[in-house]
């Protein structure tokens, strides 16, 4: 068991690393898109392994297929069209888009060995992503009553911003799911369909690595995340292949099909 170096900065609010010894954070990279359903799945299937110490925590970087999201704070006005399917989510936060191009991190993180305090938790979320555009030479910042990431945009006029990074959070027994989305490359036309987390200001939109002269490829960003990530939340450590959980997702998706079935979204 590895203990991480406290470097909580109380100042500022941010810094969740263990206070008390744990493992390596698990550190897994998905290989293929990954289904909501699936990835639901082995986020609740994790979440409750590591409440019950019974499997490390995990950080799980995956690619979606085109899809919306809904926080348990969505408006159902801000789905201007579901062009994609619509999954109903228990994270906190509005509508949001996910899909080819997009890095998405969900996170199962035990806070109750760190520190039992989601603001905090949020913030070090934040913390993570500004630290990480930082290593491209961008920008980002917090906005008050905007959570996420956002960049400022005076090549489109004045007080025009964009949001690069979303985040929405939902806890369990202190055990952290669902986590951030990064965009690198998406199709941001793909965004139109919805309300991006009810803002609706025509000041503010939505842009991307690419968007913003940064051709950078996924394994870069993955590198950069995985950098920055142990400073603020202590080691982690890269492992092959997908959650072992994930073939149990895998199953039980094909055992509703043979059944006649639609999965459930939720």
């Amino acid at each position: 068991m590895l203990g991480a170096t406290d470097t909580h900065n109380d100042a500022v609010g941010i810094g969740v690393a263990p206070v008390t010894a744990l493992a390596p954070v698990e550190w897994r990279a998905g290989a293929t898109f990954i289904s909501y359903t699936q990835a639901l799945a082995v986020m609740e299937a994790r979440a409750a392994a590591v409440a019950e110490d019974r499997s490390a925590e995990l950080v799980w970087l995956v690619e979606h297929p085109p899809l919306y999201t809904a926080g348990t704070s969505a408006d159902a006005s801000d789905l201007l069209e579901a062009r994609f399917p619509v999954h109903r989510t228990g994270r906190g936060g509005q509508f949001t888009y996910h899909g080819p191009g997009q890095r998405v991190v969900y996170l199962m993180l035990d806070l109750k060995r760190r520190r039992p305090d989601v603001r905090r938790f949020v913030a070090t979320v934040e913390e993570w992503m500004i630290r990480t555009l930082a290593h491209f030479d961008l920008r980002g910042e917090r906005r008050a009553g905007r959570v996420g990431v956002w960049v400022q945009r005076p090549d489109k006029g004045e007080g025009c911003e964009d949001k690069i990074a979303a985040i929405g959070i939902r806890l369990k027994r202190w055990v952290s799911l669902h986590g951030a989305s990064l965009n690198i490359d998406p199709d941001l036309s793909h965004f139109s369909g919805i309300v991006p987390c009810g803002v609706a200001d025509a000041r503010y939109g939505v842009t991307s690595l690419r968007d913003l002269g940064r051709g950078v490829s996924m394994p870069e960003v993955d590198a950069i995340l995985k950098r920055e990530f142990e400073p603020l939340f202590g080691p982690a450590e890269w492992i092959a292949g997908e959650p072992p959980e994930l073939t149990d997702a895998r199953s039980g998706a094909a055992g509703d099909r043979n059944n006649g079935r639609a999965p459930v979204t939720s």
